[in-house]
Parts: C-alpha cells; structure tokens; sequence
C-alpha cells in the first residue's frame, strides 16, 4: 500500500493520534507538512512544519498557503485538529466561550480548510480528506457535550460533502476513535476521574490503530470508498 509522492496536510500532528498519521504517511511514501499552534511542538522526522492556528480563518488560509509552497500543492488533507475539555458539573456548566471554541477546532476548522483545499482537488480530479471525529458523537456524556455536538456535526458535514465532490474524484471519510491512549483523551479521562475502559479485543487502542486505517483511505486501494464514517473502538461499539 503506497502513495509515493502524493503531497498530504496533517492538522494537529506533533502528538497522538496526528503524529502516528504523520509517521506513517511519511513510511508510505508521501510528502507530508503538518501543523500545531505552538512553534516549540515536535514533530516526525521528515514532516515539514508550520505554526498556525486552524480555529480561525485567518488560520486556516495561512496553512494552506504554506502548504502549497512546501509541497506544491494537496492530494491528501487529514483533519485531525481536535479538543475536548471535560466538566464534570454536566451539560449546564458548560461556558458559551468552551462551546465556541469546541465549534471552532472540532468542526469549523475542518469546513474552512476543506473550502480552500477543495478547489485545487476538483481542478486536479482527485483527493482525498479524512475527518478524526470521536465516538461521543454517537454516545454523547453530560460533561462533553460540547465536544460531542462539533464532532457530530463533523460527521453530518463529512456525509453531505462526500456527495457532493465524488464526482470530481474526491473522496471524504470519517473515523470515529474509541478509547484511545493519547495526551487529550488521557487528559479528559483525568477530569472526569474515570480510567481507560477496556475493550472486547482486550485492550485500550493505540494511535497506530487509526492511523493504519487512514493511510489505507487515502491510497488507491480506497478509491471507491466514500462517505463512510468507521468507528475504530476494539468492538465497544458494534455497528454503529
């Protein structure tokens, strides 16, 4: 499974689930740029790298305008940005600011690099964009509504837009990660003073474990998979 040469953009990929995607598009052959809003953040040897800050427009555009230089253009955009704090008060103490932010980074983000990546894709009559949503959009808790409702939102978003652009070569998909052993998601386990819960397979997964199944979207062997959403969660939850 190759994609020598194809030119990928990886949002939030100096840690986690993002960096694995990174090493492993890197080891399939792709050139890859990805991005954190810290300049001090590390990142895969091999991955060209620029500060920016996808939450905003302005972000956004910055991004891919650097992307376009560094590669020469995007074949590949995986939209792993993402954020989600924790209240354990419930639903109800959620701040108007944390559901903003949460729209910003695990939904709107995603729409605004899509409009400005897609244009080039139609022109070139291919490409391929994967979504990093979360089970939560399905089997949403109190505490993490917020980010349950922009991860759900990201899904419906992902359906409709891969309709739409299918004709042009182009496919979207979405992952939903389970449990998952990363910084964010050991983080909000902490706030909610809950453990890693063990799935059937008898394990907690790893970021290798969502990060095999995107290279495998983006290569050729995908081509006619689109407007899927897989649920990647050691079988917690069954056909959904």
């Amino acid at each position: 499974m190759t994609i020598q040469g194809k030119r990928a953009l990886v949002t939030g990929g100096s840690r986690g689930i993002g960096a694995d995607i990174v090493r492993q598009l890197l080891d399939a052959g792709a050139k890859v740029l990805t991005t954190a809003r810290s300049a001090t953040a590390t990142v895969p040897e091999g991955a060209a790298f620029v500060e920016a800050d996808v939450r905003t427009q302005q972000g956004a555009a910055a991004l891919v305008a650097a992307a376009n230089r560094e590669l020469g253009g995007i074949d590949i955009l995986i939209n792993n940005a993402g954020a989600g704090r924790a209240f354990p008060g419930g639903a109800t103490t959620i701040p108007d600011e944390e559901w903003q932010d949460s729209l910003d980074i695990n939904f709107l983000s995603s729409v605004r690099l899509n409009s400005l990546v897609l244009p080039q894709m139609k022109e070139q009559r291919s490409g391929s964009i994967v979504h990093i949503s979360s089970v939560v959009a399905f089997a949403p808790i109190g505490p993490l509504l917020h980010y349950a409702a922009a991860k759900g939102a990201l899904d419906t978003y992902s359906r409709g837009l891969a309709i739409e652009v299918a004709p042009f070569g182009i496919t979207v998909n979405a992952i939903s990660p389970g449990n998952i052993t990363t910084p964010g998601g050991d983080r909000a386990r902490d706030e909610l003073s809950a453990g890693g819960s063990i799935a059937p397979v008898g394990r907690t997964g790893t970021p290798a474990d969502i990060a095999n199944l995107v290279t495998f979207l983006v290569s050729e062997r995908a081509e006619w998979i689109t407007g899927q959403r897989f649920t990647v969660d050691g079988g917690e939850f069954p056909y959904r």
